[in-house]
């Protein structure tokens, strides 16, 4: 019985087909095999690396905002640079000028009469009783300080006020009014009465202000406000004279 024919080896898949049987695969085949599989992996890995770089990037996104904000004020900061030197604190203060501190006010009932020596007063006397309201003005001139007033030593600052002063007396003429008058039957309303009466009562309103310590309140009043504007620029030790 004649033997079977031999039939031909099986030839790998990845072998092409014009590539003769048993013989092994070439140099340029393998190379272009491991090409091919080490672009796919580097591709992979770079996928990978994209797509988690656009994840952080948008997690982030806040936080970036936040250190940029950081680092921009970082770089257009400025430092405050106050100056209090002699010349500067005399002229902060001196801007002041008429400081006024104090206000007292009074309502008074001020009386004004002009008599005859020889007739009665219901002949020929003139009698007015005026409800008074006036007010009185007190405070300290700063545009008497002078530059030896004031001495400055690094955060201490010595200064002498300048004295108190009245400002200003005013009777308030809206508030004010004639209370009664009494005029004789033999003369004349006087004219000049009730403008002599609004000079008396200012002077006294002025004495009573005095005499209730106006001027010790305003150099205390400006003292307090001098001490706060001084601390403002920084000083922290103030005397006063």
């Amino acid at each position: 019985m004649p033997n079977p024919p031999d039939l031909p080896a099986e030839v790998p898949a990845d072998v092409p087909a014009d590539v003769p049987a048993g013989v092994p695969p070439s140099p340029k085949s393998t190379r272009s095999r491991a090409g091919t599989l080490t672009a796919l992996i580097l591709g992979l890995f770079l996928g990978v690396v994209a797509v988690g770089t656009i994840g952080g990037l948008m997690l982030s996104r806040s936080s970036g905002r936040a250190l940029l904000g950081h680092i921009w004020s970082a770089v257009t900061s400025r430092t405050l640079t106050i100056d209090v030197s002699q010349p500067t604190v005399v002229d902060r203060i001196q801007r002041l000028q008429r400081l006024e501190t104090v206000i007292y006010t009074m309502d008074k009932i001020v009386t004004g009469a002009k008599e005859n020596p020889l007739l009665p007063n219901f002949l020929a006397g003139d009698r007015l009783l005026m409800l008074v309201h006036g007010e009185v003005v007190a405070g300290i001139d700063f545009a008497n300080l002078k530059p030896g007033d004031v001495k400055v030593d690094g955060k201490q600052v010595h200064l002498r006020l300048p004295p108190p002063q009245i400002f200003s007396t005013r009777i308030d003429s809206a508030k004010t009014r004639v209370y009664s008058r009494q005029t004789g039957l033999l003369v004349p309303t006087d004219p000049d009465l009730e403008t002599q009466v609004r000079q008396e009562a200012e002077r006294q309103l002025k004495e009573a202000a005095m005499a209730d310590g106006i001027l010790r309140n305003a150099q205390q009043n400006a003292a307090a406000t001098i001490m706060s504007l001084l601390q403002g620029l920084g000083f922290e030790k103030i005397e006063f004279d």
